[in-house]
């Protein structure tokens, strides 16, 4: 199908380090902010996981570094799903410069549904499943080429 841009934002002269380009923690933060609004365009928004005493828990993360951003690049996150399963996600986001559109990081997660309560592994709903499989797409990720 089609990947969605759940995120857009800014380098700050504060996300930079002292080798002048953004630290890998904004990285990793501007990733973590486009997975809770695909979370919400998924149907699993704060509000429906806490209603149900569910959660989302991140149980595998990989980030390749292509280019570096600098203060003031703009940033547009594009996500896509690579597999749907009972009780997990196994997704990507790619982040691009705005300004030139080339790729400056990827990650793949895999993320497993749980009971907050329990602090089990329990089956993701339905409906969420469904719009996750509309997302699934086939994409080259850079350690499986």
């Amino acid at each position: 199908m089609s990947m969605i841009e759940p995120y857009r934002g800014t380098v700050y002269p504060w996300h930079c380090d002292h080798m002048d380009h953004m630290n890998v923690m904004w990285y990793v933060g501007k990733f973590d902010e486009a997975t809770w609004n695909l979370f919400a365009h998924l149907g699993m928004p704060p509000s429906r996981m806490r209603a149900s005493n569910c959660g989302m828990a991140a149980v595998d993360q990989r980030v390749s570094y292509k280019q570096e951003l600098h203060a003031g690049d703009t940033v547009a996150v594009r996500s896509g799903v690579l597999e749907v399963k009972e009780k997990s996600l196994r997704f990507f986001h790619e982040m691009r410069d705005a300004a030139t559109g080339d790729i400056s990081a990827i990650t793949q997660l895999v993320a497993v549904h749980m009971n907050t309560v329990e602090r089990r592994s329990c089956g993701l709903p339905e409906d969420v499943r469904a719009k996750a499989r509309e997302l699934v797409v086939s994409y080259e990720l850079p350690w499986t080429a």
